[in-house]
């Protein structure tokens, strides 16, 4: 026959188990979180600007890669007057799968007026 009449130290014992179970799932290492594309986005723009010290105006590619992300962002790299003579870098920059840079390199500079001669790309 059991006993199952409440009586304070059953109710502790419950208790205790419940808490341990509690504390081992919290311990339980969590799955990376796989940030949004607008997140990786922000999130390269402002590491690479701290890295240059240039801000990006713009990301003219985007995508995701086995590694993680790659984008090509634009620069300005120095203003000059009149706005059109300024030069401008593009920055092929590499992150992992949970967003952060891994690198980044400048692929090429052109002044902000210039169409690419290049072809498009």
């Amino acid at each position: 026959m059991t006993n199952t009449k409440k009586t304070p130290e059953s109710q502790d014992s419950h208790r205790n188990s419940r808490e341990s179970q509690d504390s081992r799932e919290s311990h339980t290492p969590q799955k990376s979180h796989r940030p949004k594309p607008m997140e990786v986005l922000r999130e390269a723009r402002a590491q690479l600007a701290e890295l240059t010290g240039m801000t990006p105006e713009s990301v003219s590619s985007f995508e995701q890669t086995e590694e993680g992300w790659a984008l090509e962002v634009e620069v300005l790299e120095l203003e000059r007057v009149p706005d059109t003579m300024s030069l401008m870098a593009s920055y092929q920059v590499d992150l992992d799968a949970e967003g952060q840079l891994t690198g980044y390199r400048r692929v090429r500079r052109y002044e902000r007026g210039r169409a690419d001669a290049r072809g498009s790309r």
